[in-house]
């Protein structure tokens, strides 16, 4: 007897992403709000007030792309430069690699630009809309008049706040007065409204609506926490062994006698949660660290009698082992961090030791390809080159330029140029070695230096650049 076939089988699909549920985040106040807040204000009062500041007559922070030039107070950088900005990128990627290692994603629930413009829209939301479960009746209610205002209303409050973030962002690029006047005038550059636009619509796009959506899925940071930090990294932890059971009582019982532990299973950890997630489930991936669920958790420990830090900073080691605050803060200074802490102050002393060093010029010089040397009518030999100076000051400077390394080698050129402010000026350069002293080096390369330095008294001492004399055979 034949066995009956097989049923084919069936395909299982495994979404990428889970199915999007609005998140409505449940106020919430305590230390960690306030600290929150802080560093709102902080990272906004810099981020809005930065391009007014004025130094010496101009913007003071400027990335003057179409002149190729950066302004950072009176630090003037140009294309040549580009590596002081490679080295500030590797130190903000060691400082976060070292803060992370200490303190988890502390970073994200404090000062991400991302965290911080959601929690300002959410704020707006909350005025105009009304707390959680205000929020939900609100979206649950039928278009009416009232829904249709408030609704209105939030919406022209964040495409505000967002206009009003690209304007001061567009304003580091290109001068915040001028651009400030054409904004009134209606004026605007086609390119100047493009970016402002760009970027305020990513600011109301990712603030307003992506929100949590931006950390679990666009930010790469979620996804390679785990690399950088360990046990001993202080994280938000839920203490498992003081919380379970969990479960519902009257204020006045005895958990103990009820088989309970702390956790009374309120869920206000996870209402308050801007990423929606439980942190009783234990350390995700989506959580930023912004403590909400603390303040909420010690808070409802208050109301119940109980001591506060169900939910706290601490390490995985911390609560396993049941470590003090103290014990755990002597555990911060491990290898890792040793490591990333060294480097951190090795290549930032570098980086402050270059910048403080820097010339205020740069100096280049080329040989004329077309001829590397020819002999004048009186048989000395002459070499060209092309000499390019690049003046960082904000005022013009004049240069005098030498040159040593052989025993009768001239300038035959003019000695001196004169260079403007933060521009960049080239001359050719004629070198001459008389005929005895050509004669005695026939079919010889000789090295020859340049030497260029400021006309000014008390300046940088002369940047000196080596090059080569050609002289032909006799």
């Amino acid at each position: 007897m034949s066995n009956p076939p097989e049923p084919a089988a069936q395909p299982v699909f495994f979404p990428l992403l889970d199915q999007q549920q609005k998140i409505y985040p449940r106020s919430v106040s305590g230390r960690f709000a306030r600290w929150r807040w802080v560093m709102v204000w902080l990272t906004q009062i810099v981020f809005y007030g930065l391009p007014w500041l004025r130094w010496n007559d101009r913007q003071a922070v400027l990335f003057d792309l179409e002149e190729r030039h950066f302004y950072v107070f009176g630090l003037v950088l140009q294309p040549q430069d580009f590596i002081y900005l490679a080295a500030l990128l590797v130190l903000s990627a060691l400082g976060l690699f070292f803060v992370t290692a200490i303190a988890g994603r502390v970073w994200c629930g404090y000062a991400c630009p991302q965290t911080v413009y959601t929690e300002i829209f959410l704020w707006v939301e909350r005025r105009i809309e009304g707390d959680r479960s205000a929020r939900l009746r609100l979206d649950a209610r039928p278009w009416g008049l009232e829904k249709l205002l408030r609704k209105t209303g939030k919406q022209a409050a964040w495409i505000a706040i967002a206009l009003f973030t690209g304007f001061s962002f567009v304003g580091y690029f290109i001068p915040i007065h001028g651009l400030a006047e054409q904004t009134l005038a209606l004026t605007l550059t086609p390119w100047a409204t493009f970016w402002v636009f760009f970027y305020g619509f990513a600011t109301y796009g990712n603030a307003g609506f992506m929100r949590e959506q931006v950390c679990k899925y666009m930010c790469p940071y979620a996804r390679f926490q785990s690399a950088l930090i360990d046990m001993d990294s202080m994280v938000i932890a839920y203490d498992t062994k003081r919380g379970e059971n969990r479960g519902a009582r009257s204020r006045k019982a005895d958990p103990k006698a009820l088989g309970l532990g702390d956790c009374i299973d309120c869920t206000l950890c996870v209402q308050v949660c801007p990423t929606g997630i439980d942190i009783r489930n234990g350390l995700q991936n989506e959580c930023i660290a912004c403590a909400a669920c603390i303040d909420v958790c010690d808070e409802v420990m208050d109301k119940m009698g109980y001591a506060p830090g169900l939910i706290r900073y601490s390490s995985g080691n911390g609560i396993e082992q049941g470590w003090s605050p103290a014990h755990m803060l002597r555990r911060i200074w491990r290898p890792r961090v040793l490591i990333y802490a060294a480097l951190l102050l090795a290549l930032g002393s570098a980086f402050v030791w270059s910048v403080g060093h820097r010339s205020d010029y740069g100096v280049a010089v080329s040989r004329d390809r077309g001829a590397l040397a020819r002999q004048t009518g009186n048989g000395d030999v002459e070499n060209t080159y092309q000499l390019q100076i690049t003046n960082s000051l904000e005022q013009p400077q004049g240069y005098i330029v030498r040159v040593s390394g052989q025993e009768g080698l001239r300038l035959d050129t003019a000695a001196g140029l004169s260079v403007g402010a933060t521009s960049t000026a080239s001359m050719p350069v004629r070198l001459v070695l008389p005929l005895e002293w050509a004669q005695r080096h026939g079919g010889e390369t000789l090295p020859v230096v340049f030497q260029i330095e400021p006309d000014t008294a008390g300046a940088h001492e002369p940047v000196q650049v080596k090059s080569t004399f050609v002289v032909p055979r006799y």
